[in-house]
């Protein structure tokens, strides 16, 4: 009759390193989820970016006023 003492014990729980490894891991996962997101390009944002720069330089421009340039391209 021993294998009813072996029945009868408390399973253990995961290690403190299991624990570790499986956050690290759901980081990783995550991170890749939002690096796809990431990656994904939207018609909107990308039309704005291209309006924000002057025609001449091609520098962005900041606020409503004419480019340092001096060449006008607004």
């Amino acid at each position: 009759m021993r294998w009813q003492n072996w029945t009868s014990a408390r399973p253990t729980h995961g290690s403190g390193s299991d624990v570790i490894v499986k956050i690290v891991l759901l980081f990783l996962i995550g991170m890749g989820v939002l690096a796809m997101f990431g990656k994904l390009r939207l018609p909107g944002p990308a039309k704005r970016l291209s309006t924000a720069k002057c025609r001449n330089c091609g520098r962005p421009r900041i606020g409503k006023g004419p480019c340092p340039c001096g060449k006008g391209g607004t």
